[in-house]
């Protein structure tokens, strides 16, 4: 194996991000020191279903695991999509699986038919209610959009789960440029509250609450009460709400919270609703939770300058830039807007990516 195209890595951190790249650039990964130092040493339950769920939605992918779980090998294939079949285990939720296959999903063979099942939402994760309404719209930036759609089947609250969702997606030859620096003002704001094998009264509750601190800065507020009842609320209690942000340009800034035990619906609306605010403040085009998505169509865009107006990139956000100069060679440009405030210009040249597993169908 030539050791050009031989990429290595250590540590736990940013599995998910290291193996998108890697199947999108064909390069083989390899990933040691996994928790070597830990009492539990390895790869988590999770991480180890999310390379078998890789090896479902590719062809021709190898995956090699040590013995102690510490190093992992990834030889990618190609993406084949179609229908695929998934059970998360309870450790985490859907959109840690969700998250990575958006990424990679637009470049297969045949369109994604893909179903999952687990929790839906919790405090480590993007809820699914937030992939649907924010993560999807974005990929529609980069003329991603015909057929694409989730749908919230079953909700699973944890610690037992029982959620489960259908993701479509459709796909594409080559993705746009980019062009996306006038942030706007914030013109209306959207939320689900959602609650299940609780109080339906909990999801006006969490709504009254959120309102309370909403109606002050903006009129246009429409928050949806979503109950799910019976067989489709899944196995556990637990309610939950994610709030949007949308502002006159399209840009979407997004915060959520999950129930936890001793929290009251009132307390869980503060927190969504204050993280929101906060996400506003941080300012930009894209908020925190989606700069990596952003930056990656950004870098698989037609050969032509990609530009997006940001906030200060997160820690996960700015190892995703340097794993992108390892695996492209592509290096932003970061510029700040002006001296007034934190936001950052990030530029790049696309690569001109272009699906060629599509060709082959």
């Amino acid at each position: 194996m030539e050791s050009r195209s031989l990429v290595n890595f250590s540590g736990h951190q940013y599995l998910r991000q290291r193996l998108v790249l890697s199947i999108l650039t064909g390069k083989h990964v390899r990933i040691d020191k996994i928790r070597s130092e830990d009492k539990d040493p390895g790869l988590r339950d999770y991480e180890v279903s999310l390379l078998r769920l890789l090896e479902k939605v590719t062809n021709g992918s190898v995956i090699e695991i040590s013995v102690t779980g510490t190093a992992v090998l990834l030889k990618p294939g190609v993406v084949s999509g179609g229908p695929v079949t998934h059970d998360c285990p309870l450790s985490r939720s859907i959109g840690y699986f969700l998250e990575p296959l958006v990424m990679i999903a637009p470049f297969s063979k045949k369109p994604f038919q893909l179903t999952l099942r687990g929790i839906t939402t919790d405090d480590n994760d993007l809820s699914v209610d937030l992939i649907r309404t924010v993560t999807l719209p974005h990929l529609q930036l980069f003329g991603i959009s015909d057929g694409l759609e989730l749908r919230i089947k079953r909700r699973g609250a944890p610690p037992e789960g029982g959620g489960e969702v259908q993701f479509l997606c459709p796909i594409v030859k080559e993705v746009k440029t980019l062009n996306f620096v006038d942030p706007g003002k914030i013109k209306r704001i959207r939320g689900i509250a959602h609650s299940v094998r609780v109080n339906p009264q909990f999801s006006n509750r969490m709504i009254d609450a959120s309102r309370s601190v909403l109606n002050r800065f903006i009129p246009d507020i429409y928050l949806y009460s979503d109950v799910y009842k019976g067989d489709e609320s899944g196995k556990s209690p637990g309610y939950a709400l994610s709030l949007l942000a949308e502002s006159t340009t399209s840009a979407i800034h997004c915060s959520e919270a999950a129930s936890s035990p001793g929290e009251t619906p009132e307390d869980i609306a503060l927190l969504a609703t204050r993280a929101l605010l906060s996400e506003i403040r941080n300012g930009g085009c894209v908020d925190r939770k989606h700069q990596s998505l952003v930056l990656l169509m950004m870098v698989l865009g037609s050969e032509d300058i990609g530009q997006c107006r940001m906030g200060e990139p997160s820690v996960r956000t700015v190892q995703f830039l340097r794993d992108i100069k390892v695996f492209f060679g592509t290096v932003f440009n970061i510029t700040p807007v002006d001296s007034s405030n934190t936001e950052l210009l990030y530029s790049c040249l696309g690569t001109g990516y272009v699906n060629v597993n599509r060709s082959l169908a």
